[in-house]
């Protein structure tokens, strides 16, 4: 079995340069949340993945807001809307003079108490930016899955709207169990049994040259999941979100991952089946490409496309 891809991931933990921090840009090393953060013992944190393409952050108002509605799905409200989030991440990034970057929003429950119940306790933010420009060191090829012991809660046990760390705990468990067995990331089924994401990707099989994806009730109604099925419905793509079991995968033509840091990422294998790098991921890897770019046109649709557009 061929090794996983080592994801790459610059080290965060000395290095110079500044994070804004409840309203303020501070020293990156003096960035700091205190040992009885009530965020840090219960999950009571939320963050975003943004990019960063040509010094601009692709999509940042979506990510701005999903952020404030992530604290509050959570249980708390933010001290800056998201107007401002969005004006402290456009300092956040022109300060660390990034071109090609990732930002990290956070923002957590802090320390005034550790009772378990904790609505009055204050609320911190944070933002992140550093140069990082793919997630794999050898770029967008294809990576390999294994599916995991590990499930998606039902939308009724546990907060499933936001993104929040409570819930990455799980794809954590999943990813290190994946690299451990040789594979790239892993796959997750829901509550039922049926095929619902990676670890922080939202997952899409093409069938018969149309697009066929799980509907977003117990995994994040990913931004880039909707802006690649926006592209896929211009090229002319059918688009079917439904429910899959895991049996559909032997009548996937094509498997690829949507995600902030993954972009339109190819699966060439999950488990023991293997897929092609085929046209419709192809033209959607490239439609995306130029898309976070603020390129207008767009490539031809795959030849043999399914037209029309699903639920």
């Amino acid at each position: 079995m061929s090794g996983a891809q080592s994801p790459v991931v610059p080290p965060l933990d000395d290095r110079d340069g500044v994070i804004w921090l409840d309203g303020g840009l501070v020293p990156w090393r003096e960035a700091r949340l205190h040992v009885l953060s009530h965020g840090l013992h219960y999950g009571g944190s939320v963050f975003e993945g943004e990019r960063v393409y040509g010094g601009r952050v692709f999509k940042l108002h979506e990510h701005s807001l999903r952020l404030v509605a992530s604290a509050r799905e959570m249980g708390f409200t933010l001290p800056w809307d998201a107007g401002e989030l969005d004006a402290a991440t456009r300092e956040a990034v022109a300060v660390a003079g990034l071109t090609e970057g990732y930002v990290r929003p956070v923002a957590w429950r802090g320390s005034d108490t550790l009772r378990l119940v904790a609505r009055d306790s204050s609320v911190h933010v944070a933002i992140a930016a550093w140069p990082w420009p793919q997630v794999f060191a050898s770029g967008p090829r294809g990576i390999r899955l294994a599916t995991s012991r590990w499930r998606r809660p039902a939308p009724d046990t546990a907060p499933v709207r936001a993104k929040t760390a409570a819930l990455y705990a799980l794809g954590s468990l999943a990813g290190q169990e994946a690299e451990e067995a040789g594979r790239d990331d892993a796959l997750l089924l829901d509550h039922r049994g049926r095929l619902a994401e990676a670890t922080g990707a939202n997952l899409f099989l093409v069938i018969d040259g149309a697009l066929h994806t799980p509907p977003p009730e117990c995994v994040l109604d990913g931004i880039t999941r909707r802006t690649v099925i926006a592209l896929a419905r211009e090229l002319g793509l059918e688009v079917v979100q439904r429910h899959m079991e895991p049996a559909e995968l032997t009548r996937a033509d094509e498997v690829f991952l949507t995600g902030t840091a993954y972009e339109v990422q190819p699966v060439t294998a999950v488990d023991a089946l293997d897929y092609p790098i085929g046209a419709v991921t192809t033209a959607l890897v490239r439609a995306y490409a130029r898309t976070v770019r603020g390129e207008e046109d767009r490539p031809a649709p795959p030849s043999g496309a399914a037209m029309g557009e699903g639920g």
